[in-house]
């Protein structure tokens, strides 16, 4: 029992107050994450449309996240955070009713293009709050939470969801469109903006200007050939939703077993994702990362020779794995490749990285399955996975140089506060008093006592 204890402190605690507000909205917003999971079957059989035109609506419901993403980015660099964050998820709620009232095609299309855009804008706020408040020592343990809360939550909503569309389709966006809102409170009610700028009178030691953030990210290659391996990952990793369930038609299975197998996916995160980062910590990220490649290139390149629900089952759980150890290690790289003051870029540009894979995948799985087979398909899988985890070996020390590089460079930067002009005496008093010196990454939140912290945070 104590070394239980010990493991849960060591898991959870010391983490600020404001993560866990955050972690807070995110399960929330995923427990009604409804809508997406049953999009098409609403299209479909509430909507009479033809599939065609549903996969033009989720069409558009990408098109509209990667105008997000990109926007999004540029609005937590420019405007804030926490206003990029209120507007995207208010947005995202108007939005989200105003598609389940929706009737005509091209109204339920317009509708998910904007919900699209809303939802995805809120992506690169989120990661840069995340990336702000939590101090880098404990980035890994605190995505992984995220992490976690996020498959406990869609894990749940799709039970949820199906309870809920029995007792009629427009629940489930109204349902969608309330934890959205409550999201929203929680970050206006506690959590407060984090963005941070130079110190006055500091001189700016980062790869680029905020003035010039396209140019500083595009000649980034460090950091955009980490994108283009989060692209390629991409592009296996969903293979689950588009080929995954035509493979087990054709096995003689039915949609209820695939999503039984499915789910083997967030049961095993929901389990095991707590104990990931206590196994990969003060281990090298490149060698984490290229593990990943290969169990995830292992589990979809067995898919290819399954043909029975506990085979099939069998190469969910091993990607899953490998979906683990990429998680966390990922999102703590990501972190520490972008400069502060254009996290929100950065962030966005990794999350057009998804927006683009999730076009391009179905489509490209598509080809290779008709043009090639389905063996050949997966086979494929495994050979792509083979090659980033290469890659991520080649490229890691490269990484790591950029990060201390930045690690460094954000010593002259201290957060944004408001503050009233001083009075002459107390303007004088200062002018002759010593000065104190900045700590690095001082936070203007949560005590940066760890042991406050622990104590403030309350955690379970």
């Amino acid at each position: 029992m104590r070394t239980m204890r010990g493991w849960f402190r060591d898991t959870t605690g010391g983490l600020p107050v404001t993560f866990w507000y955050l972690w807070a909205g995110t399960l929330i917003n995923r427990l009604g994450s409804f809508v997406l999971v049953f999009l098409a079957i609403y299209l479909t059989q509430e909507r009479d449309f033809s599939a065609s035109q549903a996969g033009l609506v989720i069409g558009l419901w990408g098109v509209g996240g990667a105008v997000g993403t990109t926007v999004g980015g540029t609005l937590t660099d420019r405007w804030g955070r926490r206003p990029t964050l209120l507007t995207a998820h208010l947005g995202a709620a108007t939005m989200m009713l105003a598609l389940g009232f929706a009737r005509e095609l091209w109204a339920v299309a317009l509708g998910a293009l904007l919900l699209g855009m809303f939802a995805e804008a809120a992506r690169p706020a989120f990661g840069a709050m995340m990336i702000d408040v939590v101090p880098e020592k404990d980035r890994l343990r605190a995505f992984s939470l995220n992490y976690w809360a996020i498959n406990l939550g869609f894990a749940c909503a799709a039970v949820l969801a199906g309870l809920a569309a029995e007792a009629g389709y427009l629940l489930l966006f109204v349902v969608d469109a309330t934890t959205t809102v409550i999201t929203a409170l929680i970050i206006f009610a506690k959590v407060g903006e984090t963005r941070r700028a130079p110190a006055v009178g500091a001189r700016h030691k980062g790869p680029g200007a905020p003035a010039g953030a396209l140019r500083t990210i595009l000649a980034d290659r460090v950091y955009l050939g980490f994108v283009a391996l989060n692209l390629f990952g991409a592009l296996v990793f969903l293979q689950h939703i588009s080929m995954l369930p035509i493979a087990m038609g054709d096995s003689g299975l039915s949609p209820a077993t695939y999503g039984s197998v499915i789910a083997l996916n967030g049961v095993l995160i929901v389990v095991g994702q707590l104990f990931v980062p206590r196994l990969i910590k003060g281990r090298s990220r490149s060698h984490v990362l290229a593990l990943a490649s290969v169990v995830m290139g292992v589990g979809f390149g067995l898919t290819a020779f399954a043909d029975a629900a506990w085979f099939y089952g069998l190469t969910v759980l091993i990607w899953t794995v490998g979906e683990m150890l990429n998680s966390p290690s990922n999102a703590t790289l990501i972190a520490e490749l972008s400069p502060a003051e254009l996290r929100g870029r950065y962030q966005g540009v990794f999350s057009l990285s998804w927006q683009v894979a999730g076009a391009v995948a179905p489509v490209l799985g598509g080809l290779v399955r008709e043009q090639a087979g389905n063996g050949e398909l997966w086979l494929g899988c495994a050979l792509v996975g083979g090659l980033m985890a290469i890659a991520h070996l080649v490229s890691g020390p490269a990484r790591e140089r950029r990060a201390v590089a930045l690690r460094g460079a954000t010593e002259t930067v201290v957060p944004v506060v408001a503050v009233r002009p001083p009075a002459p005496e107390a303007a004088e008093a200062a002018a002759t008093a010593p000065a104190e010196p900045l700590v690095p990454g001082a936070d203007a939140g949560p005590p940066a006592d760890p042991r406050r912290t622990a104590e403030s945070t309350g955690v379970r």
